[in-house]
Formats: structure tokens, C-alpha cells, sequence
């Protein structure tokens, strides 16, 4: 699996799941009970990963989505 987006918004990280699957392309988020249980301090943020052969594509949708992911 690949990262795509590291953060601390849950609105970001469901939106971006919907509209991943939508597209037909699985992801997962990594750390959500982990950041659950270190509280509000946000030290902890959540990954939204997919599989490699749906990287590119995601990409593509999260930059026609205007979400920056951090990557080239």
C-alpha cells in the first residue's frame, strides 16, 4: 500500500474515501484508533493509503480535487 495524505481532518480523510471509492479505488485509513486514543493534541496524524496499481489514479483525482498530497 501507498501513502496518499497524511492528516488530522476526518472530513478530509471520509470525503476522500468517497470520493476514491467512487472512482472504484480501495483505500484504507492507517492510525485513526491510535489518533482516537491520543486525544485532541492531533500529535498523531491519520494516512490514507491505497493499493500501487490505483497511486497514479488517486493522485490524478486528488489533483483535479485541488487536495495537495505532498508528492511529485
Amino acid at each position: 500500500m501507498v501513502e496518499l495524505l497524511r492528516t488530522n481532518d476526518p472530513i478530509l480523510l471520509s470525503w476522500l474515501t468517497a470520493l476514491l471509492a467512487d472512482q472504484g479505488i480501495p483505500a484504507v485509513v492507517f492510525d485513526g484508533h491510535t489518533a482516537v486514543l491520543e486525544g485532541s493534541v492531533s500529535a498523531i496524524q491519520r494516512r490514507l493509503m491505497v493499493g500501487r496499481d490505483d497511486v497514479v489514479r488517486a493522485r490524478r483525482l486528488m489533483a483535479d480535487a485541488g487536495i495537495d498530497y505532498g508528492g511529485a
